[in-house]
């Protein structure tokens, strides 16, 4: 997972690193977004501009024109964050347009509830919707695939909720656990359960393994 902050050298050169390295998805998070900050559309322009490989961009973007600027820069998919997955109209009208291979919905998730991000990490941001409720509603508005991210996990290197995760696959979803993944054996972990993937950002940055070993232990 390349993240979108700092000088544009460095997600570019991580980009360029990956891409070295065989990676043939790039999952780019705009956290500042995510969090209400000022985004960074021309930063992730410029990846995508550069990118040789698949590019799929999330962090916070739940509005309409946000979601349709991330395909016109050239998004390869576009994560839809869990406030917008709860606008069924809105969702409906991104899959008629864009078609549902090129769109995921992020639910991020706290107890199996959904927490979006960009709050304060409060009881008020728990939504009195569970996870797997999320993703059955927009399944049946067409949409295949789910990033799943168990928030209390994330970037704590202490594996991802492949339970949780497995209870939307179940769903006839494609689901990509996302928060937590440290180790290989925790990519054997998503394999095992049938994942159709798994996020890594700070393992890679961190030299927990490498995209090499991870491509090696997942052929």
């Amino acid at each position: 997972m390349a993240r979108a902050h700092g000088a544009m050298a460095e997600p570019l050169a991580a980009l360029d690193a990956f891409t070295r390295a065989g990676t043939r998805w790039i999952h780019l998070v705009d956290m500042d977004r995510a969090y209400g900050r000022p985004d960074n559309h021309e930063l992730i322009g410029a990846v995508l501009k550069a990118a040789s490989v698949r590019v799929q961009v999330g962090g916070g973007l739940f509005r309409e024109i946000d979601i349709d600027q991330m395909f016109t820069l050239g998004a390869t998919r576009v994560v839809i964050g869990p406030r917008g997955a709860l606008d069924s109209g809105l969702v409906e009208r991104l899959v008629a347009r864009h078609g549902a291979t090129r769109l995921a919905v992020g639910i991020d998730a706290k107890n199996g509830r959904v927490a979006p991000r960009g709050g304060g990490g409060g009881p008020a941001d728990i939504l009195d919707l569970t996870a797997r409720e999320l993703a059955r509603r927009v399944a049946q508005l067409g949409i295949r695939t789910i990033i799943y991210n168990e928030v209390t996990r994330d970037g704590k290197l202490t594996g991802p909720d492949i339970a949780g995760a497995r209870q939307l696959a179940e769903l006839g979803l494609d689901v990509i656990v996302s928060g937590g993944v440290g180790s290989l054996d925790d990519l054997r972990a998503a394999r095992a359960a049938q994942l159709a993937g798994a996020c890594v950002g700070r393992a890679l940055y961190d030299g927990k393994f490498t995209i090499a070993e991870a491509l090696a232990c997942l052929s």
